[in-house]
Parts: C-alpha cells; sequence; structure tokens
C-alpha cells in the first residue's frame, strides 16, 4: 500500500471531465446499471483509484465507458493507467476472421454469460464509408472451391427465414441459428472463389444477415454484442458496395442508441445514415428521417425533430402510393416514430393516439412488436391516469407474451409489474397481476 503510486493517466482524464469525485462514481454506477451488473461506487472510491489503487478487471471497462461517454472518444485501458487484459490487442483480424470468433461464441451456450461482458459504447469507432471498403481487403478467396448464385439465393431465403423467425417469436431462440449459418455456410462463402458479380452479391447478403443477428442481439438486451455485430454488417456491405444494408445498419445502430438514452449519439448516427444513403426513394427517405426525427426529439431539437418528422410522412405518402414495401418500414412504423417524437417533446396524449394508429396498422406477423408497443402504450395510459384503460392494454400484451422469447419484452413486463404495484386494490390491477403472474417468468415478477 505504502509503494502505490497514483494514476498520474486516470487523473489526466478526470481533470478533462470536469468531474467531481462523486459525479465520477455516479457516472461509473449508471454503466453498471445499463450493463446488468450495479455497482454503488462512491467518492472515496474513486479517490482510492486516482491514488493507484486498480479495480477488479470486469469493473475496469465500466470506469472506461464512462469516461469515453463524456470525453466522446474511445477510452482504452492504458490511456487510463490499467493494466491491459489478456484480450486487449493492437491487432485487427479481418473481417472475416472477426466474424466467425464472434460467430462461434455466439453459438456455444456456455460463453452466453461472457457475451454479456460486452458494453455498449457511445465512443465506439464506427467507420464511414471509404474506410469501411479497406477492410475487407484481407479475406482470402479460394479457400473452399467456387460458389455461384444458387449459394447467395440461399443465405437471402435463410435470412429472410430467420427473420420471420425474429418478428414471430423474437430474437432468443433465432440468434443462435444466425450465428451457426454464419459460421458454417456464410464465413465459407466469403472465402470462396467467385465471379465478381456473385462475390459482391454474397458480401451483401452476409452484410444483411449480420446486421439481423446484431438487432437479434439488441432484442435480448445484448448491446456490447450487437454493436460488434453491426460492424461487421457495415465492412460487409461497404465492401459489397451496397449502401442500402450500410445505411440500414447505421440506422440499427442509431435506433439502439436512442432506445438506451444515448441521444446525441443517436443523432450523429442517424445523420451519418441519412447522409450515406445515395438517391434514396420516399420510403427509405421515410424510413430515414423517421429515425432522425426521434433522435432529434430526444435531445431537445424540437424543430429538428419537427421538420423530420414532417419530411417522413411526405416520404410516406409518396410511397405508398409508388413503391413497394421497403422491410417492415410501413405507416404502422411510422406512426410508432410519430409517437415516440410527441412522447419526447412532452405530449404524452398525442403520444398514445399515435401508439393506437400504430396498433391498427400493424401487420399480425410482427408479433414481437406488438407485446412491446401494447405494453409501452399501456405504460403511457398510465401515465395520465387512464388506470382502466391500461389494464386492459397490458392484457393485450400478454395475449402474444408466452409466444414470444424476446429480453425486451420480458423488460416490459417487469415494467408492468413495477408499476402496477401501487395500485393493488384496484380490481382491474388484481385481475391484471392474477392473470400476468401465470405466464410472466418469476424472475420478473419483482
Amino acid at each position: 500500500m505504502a509503494n502505490r503510486m497514483p494514476n498520474q493517466e486516470l487523473e489526466r482524464l478526470y481533470g478533462e471531465t470536469g468531474w467531481t469525485l462523486r459525479q465520477f462514481a455516479q457516472a461509473v454506477n449508471r454503466v453498471g446499471t445499463e450493463y446488468g451488473t450495479p455497482t454503488s461506487y462512491t467518492p472515496q472510491t474513486v479517490h482510492a483509484w486516482l491514488k493507484g489503487h486498480v479495480p477488479i478487471e470486469e469493473r475496469r471497462v465500466l470506469i472506461l465507458e464512462a469516461l469515453a461517454r463524456r470525453l466522446h472518444r474511445p477510452i482504452i485501458h492504458a490511456n487510463a493507467g490499467f493494466p491491459s487484459p489478456a484480450l486487449e490487442s493492437n491487432a485487427r483480424p479481418s473481417t472475416v476472421e472477426g466474424l466467425v470468433d464472434l460467430g462461434r461464441q455466439d453459438m456455444d451456450p456456455s460463453r452466453r454469460s461472457v457475451l454479456g461482458v460486452s458494453l455498449f459504447s457511445v465512443a465506439l469507432t464506427v467507420p464511414d464509408w471509404p474506410d469501411a471498403v479497406g477492410r475487407m481487403e484481407a479475406a482470402q478467396t479460394g479457400q473452399v472451391g467456387r460458389i455461384g448464385m444458387s449459394e447467395v439465393d440461399t443465405v437471402i431465403a435463410m435470412t429472410e427465414r430467420l427473420s420471420e423467425l425474429d418478428d414471430q417469436f423474437g430474437g432468443r431462440h433465432a440468434r443462435p441459428m444466425s450465428a451457426a449459418f454464419l459460421v458454417n455456410t456464410v464465413t465459407p462463402h466469403l472465402r470462396a472463389d467467385a465471379p465478381e458479380p456473385v462475390r459482391k452479391a454474397m458480401l451483401s447478403a452476409a452484410s444483411d444477415l449480420c446486421y439481423l443477428t446484431g438487432y437479434m442481439a439488441v432484442d435480448e438486451g445484448l448491446h456490447g454484442l450487437a454493436q460488434q455485430y453491426y460492424l461487421k454488417a457495415l465492412e460487409l456491405a461497404a465492401a459489397a458496395g451496397d449502401h442500402l444494408t450500410y445505411c440500414t445498419t447505421l440506422r440499427g445502430m442509431s435506433v439502439q442508441a436512442v432506445d438506451l438514452g444515448h441521444g446525441k449519439h443517436a443523432m450523429r448516427l442517424a445523420d451519418a445514415a441519412a447522409a450515406a444513403s445515395p438517391q434514396a426513394g420516399p420510403r427509405m427517405r421515410a424510413f430515414l428521417t423517421g429515425q432522425q426525427a426521434h433522435a432529434a426529439a430526444q435531445i431537445g431539437d424540437r424543430a429538428s425533430a419537427l421538420r423530420y418528422l414532417a419530411e417522413a410522412e411526405s416520404a410516406m405518402e409518396k410511397a405508398e402510393s409508388r413503391e413497394k414495401a421497403f422491410g417492415s418500414y410501413d405507416p404502422s412504423s411510422l406512426n410508432y416514430h410519430v409517437s415516440q417524437v410527441r412522447h419526447e417533446m412532452g405530449d404524452v396524449q398525442g403520444s398514445i393516439d399515435a401508439m393506437k394508429q400504430a396498433d391498427v396498422l400493424r401487420h399480425a406477423v410482427y408479433r414481437r412488436g406488438r407485446v412491446r408497443q401494447r405494453a409501452t402504450l399501456a405504460e403511457r395510459q398510465l401515465q395520465v391516469g387512464h388506470l382502466e384503460a391500461a389494464c386492459a392494454t397490458w392484457h393485450q400484451a400478454l395475449d402474444d407474451y408466452p409466444l414470444v422469447q424476446s429480453g425486451r419484452a420480458d423488460q416490459r413486463m417487469a415494467t408492468m409489474f413495477r408499476l402496477i404495484q401501487p395500485h393493488a386494490k384496484n380490481q382491474s390491477v388484481r385481475e391484471l397481476h392474477e392473470r400476468a403472474r401465470t405466464v410472466v417468468p418469476a424472475s420478473l415478477l419483482g
């Protein structure tokens, strides 16, 4: 103890933050709560770090992320005066090799708890289009024969089927299947010889599957893992020259960030997605500007939020009359964004009205989304004092909940139990509670 040297690197970063010791501790505790391992650090704890005490490895990542969020740049162990973990290396694997490693970990049930260690980071370095294009140069070809368009069609068809399973049943069971398909089938195809049009088509198909797998990781609450899949999707899309999937992935990263409350980061990603989309059609434009509207509303930029929302509504009107559907972005999705924007701006009743319209317009196949958004609607109905209506809406969410394996749906159920607890004497609440406790896991009952 007497020989411990002050951590000058951490002192320097601490000085940049402008925090007090208490604010530093609170920032780390917030990250820990988001990560799922709540901490209760105090100013005295932070003082000990600055004087040279080294926290355990699992806690260092929380400190680094808190600093990165405050300083808006990546912070690695060495920057903060911490010893580098065994797995930290400056050597960056190729896109394909990195994808194999990522997928193999995701396939292995014994590794599932380890995957959760990967934190969502607002300071994650997201490559722009030119940089991402160059990241595939290390991929080797010719290792497993030659492929044609039939292999590409197989990957596309499998991705569509996995997406349908995700929409109907949630990502918890579908994601390991997706990871296995990536490792066992797609990555060998990426190494195979192929005519240039086939090679680019396979890269594009692999990118789309990576994006979907990342989206399913978000659904399970594995946000750091999702970011890793999203980065692979960006690299593959850029190598394919596929602006559509590249922009879709950036937008997906923005959705993830805004749902976690990181509005500034979400805005940067939404703007990057819109800027990288060349000659977007009206439905794609609605898809992108709707997300820009939500992010702008979260950071309090009311004028921009309303402008983007108007652009999205105008683009959707054109799309409905002129285009085929783009993915799942339809009038129901737009109404969801209208609801989110209104709620961020304090118009709770307006957000309720838009969410109801989204529910009416939603296609039946999107069961997971129906559970989550109906539960969200119920929360807002309760927020304005409509307890009976909220209970009725929660009952509707429970109709589908047993069929869905989704971390985000689970979170909404846990929130329901917490919100109805103060109203336990109400008959509607008692009936809702009795029904819910028969279908919701006991771990969520609170």
